[in-house]
């Protein structure tokens, strides 16, 4: 439309200059010297015209033609950018197919011309861990890192959760540590620590975290307290097996006093304290929690620890028939402090109604025991014997904790 426009305005002009030259030509002359030209004015006009289009077209095709160098440097870009879509997208289709070669290839192919270098090279990362090819799997992450230095935290918590998959525990705290500084906060940075923490045993380094990993909800309440309990038994366990005093009081006083009481904690402590010979501390201990919360591996240990005061040690655990007479812990606990006092008849009754109730071979031990003090061989040796069988096979319930 514009096209003919002009075309229609230029015939209009050139009209009218037609009229104008055959009224009045014009004359137009241009003198230098010796030199001189003489025109009519509408040839002079043409000319002009002329060269004006000359000029301007010439201009026009300089301008084109220095602008084909920076065209071509764009098609060119422009093209390599088209092949590092392509590329990624085939990767990331060849990673989802399981085809990790060929992923690795395809994603490394064209990740220097890509919009998104540090997808590339960090899915290039994954299709290595895939293949345990670790060395290169690092070199891509430290490229993910050239190419986009403020994704650092990212691609740190991408490099430790492939470590800690292979059971690169070493490199996994270094790397976590180097987080931990930059992103002391980070919640995912806190969840990886808990694993490595886990992953190594390091109880005391969990301790450490428990505090963060509560304010930050890093995990859900209840697995916090799970937690916090697993690893106040873990430290308590390995001081008492190293039946150091010293650790084992040390740990115990790390323990929050809300948790003092917990049933599992307990029976750590008591069972250390009455190995070293202090049975009535550990006596009281159990007591006390038994009388906040039942355990059978409390009550179990109760029967096997000399109190400071054994009759009284018995009438509280007999005490305790009234709410749990079915319950073939306690009665084997009975039957051993019935043991302790000599009270044979007694303790014949409470094992042979734990025995009854549950045939561990436990109370077939204690039974076995009770009758070779009775001078019964034969008995003896037959609860031995049934004991023994019963363990090996493996049937035995096991006492919740």
């Amino acid at each position: 439309m514009k096209l003919l426009l002009s075309i229609i305005l230029v015939l209009m002009l050139a009209v009218g200059l037609g009229i104008v030259a055959q009224t009045d030509p014009g004359y137009v002359l241009l003198s230098r010297g010796q030199w001189s030209i003489e025109m009519t004015l509408l040839v002079f006009l043409a000319l002009l015209s002329l060269g004006f289009l000359v000029v301007y077209f010439l201009l026009r095709f300089l301008t084109y033609a220095w602008g084909i160098q920076g065209r071509a440097r764009a098609w060119r870009r422009e093209r390599h950018r088209i092949q590092a879509r392509d590329a990624l997208l085939a990767g990331l289709v060849q990673m989802e197919e399981g085809e990790w070669r060929s992923a690795e290839s395809a994603l490394l192919q064209h990740a220097e011309h890509s919009d998104t270098p540090v997808l590339n090279y960090l899915a290039a990362a994954h299709a290595a861990q895939r293949i345990g090819a670790h060395e290169r799997r690092d070199e891509y992450l430290q490229l993910a890192r050239d190419s986009m230095p403020q994704a650092e935290i990212a691609i740190g918590i991408t490099q430790a959760k492939f470590q800690l998959e292979h059971q690169q525990l070493d490199q996994a705290l270094t790397t976590l540590n180097n987080l931990s500084q930059s992103a002391p906060r980070h919640t995912y940075v806190l969840r990886l620590l808990m694993k490595l923490a886990l992953a190594r045993g390091d109880w005391w380094r969990l301790l450490k975290l428990l505090p963060d990993l509560r304010k930050r909800k890093v995990i859900p309440v209840q697995e916090a307290d799970a937690l916090e309990i697993n690893t106040h038994t873990a430290l308590l366990e390995m001081a008492t097996q190293a039946q150091d005093d010293d650790a084992v009081h040390t740990v115990w006083a790390q323990v929050p006093r809300r948790l003092q009481s917990h049933p599992r904690l307990v029976f750590q402590y008591a069972r250390y304290q009455a190995g070293r010979e202090r049975s009535g501390e550990a006596e009281t201990m159990l007591y006390r929690t038994l009388r906040r919360e039942w355990s059978d591996d409390l009550v179990s240990l109760y029967g096997q620890i000399e109190g400071a005061d054994t009759t009284e040690q018995l009438a509280r655990a007999e005490d305790w028939l009234h709410t749990h007479v079915d319950n073939p812990v306690l009665l084997l606990a009975l039957g051993r402090l019935c043991m302790r006092h000599r009270l044979w008849g007694k303790a014949r009754t409470y094992l042979g109604g734990s025995l009854s109730l549950a045939a561990r071979s436990e109370t077939y031990q204690t039974l076995g025991s009770l009758h070779e003090q009775l001078g019964e061989q034969t008995a003896a040796l037959d609860y031995y014997r049934r004991g023994l069988q019963l363990m090996l096979d493996g049937a035995q319930p096991a006492v919740g904790r």
